[in-house]
């Protein structure tokens, strides 16, 4: 049984207000602990607010580094590109921003290319942030004959490369993402959706667990932690 807590808003700008405030929380525990943070944030709209705010908290942030939960095989100043938005907000800061997407044309070679630059990064992540789009996806776990590798990959696997099956409109490119292990080794994970459309899909995604249609029923079903989820309409 997934164990989640659910913390409801009555607005988008109060979500990103308590989740900055929780992921500050996170970055100070890390570094009191540890003198170093790991953080693997998403892409997306929820995000670019919190970040905003988040960016502007009092942290330490030369011992933070950051690196994108999955992103698209695009040049880094692409407006597609996860670690671009990333980078904007938290580079000023003073966090180090570590890129996993490479521009090989062979996404399977990108992601071992994104695996090798992730195996250098102390490991677990003090947090992996997720969202989740319409479909159910979330990182770049999206339905199609890629997603049981990345499911499946084994533990020592940190990211691997994907083909969505069918493309998304918005972006119709392969990407590299972190491996359900990879996600689930985190010491604390944490979601963001808005909306009632993405709120009912994910309790049935919860509620489905290992016979969920949806790539991010299936990933939550092996998390062995309690997990947070923020919604705001």
């Amino acid at each position: 049984m997934i164990e989640a807590e659910w913390w409801e808003y009555e607005t988008q700008e109060e979500m990103a207000a308590a989740v900055a405030g929780d992921i500050g929380f996170i970055v100070e525990s890390a570094l009191d602990a540890r003198g170093s943070c790991l953080l693997a944030f998403p892409g997306g709209r929820t995000p670019k607010p919190i970040f905003e705010r988040l960016a502007k908290a009092d942290l330490n942030w030369k011992k933070v580094t950051i690196i994108p939960t999955d992103d698209r095989l695009v040049p880094m100043d692409s407006e597609q590109s996860n670690v671009r938005s990333i980078a904007q907000a938290f580079l000023r800061a003073g966090a180090r921003v570590v890129p996993i997407a490479t521009e090989i044309p062979d996404y399977k070679l990108a992601g071992n290319s994104a695996d090798a630059r992730l195996q250098d990064l102390p490991w677990p992540p003090d947090l992996v942030w997720l969202g989740m789009g319409e479909d159910g996806h979330t990182a770049s776990l999206f339905a199609g004959p890629d997603l049981q590798n990345a499911l499946d990959a084994p533990k020592a696997r940190r990211a691997v490369g994907v083909m969505p099956d069918p493309l998304p409109e918005d972006a119709p490119v392969a990407r590299v993402t972190l491996t359900r292990s990879a996600i689930l080794s985190a010491r604390t994970i944490l979601i963001t959706i808005t909306g009632d459309r993405q709120r009912e899909l994910l309790e049935g995604a919860i509620e489905d667990g290992q016979s969920s249609k949806l790539p991010i029923g299936r990933l939550l079903a092996e998390v062995d932690q309690p997990i947070d989820i923020h919604w705001a309409p």
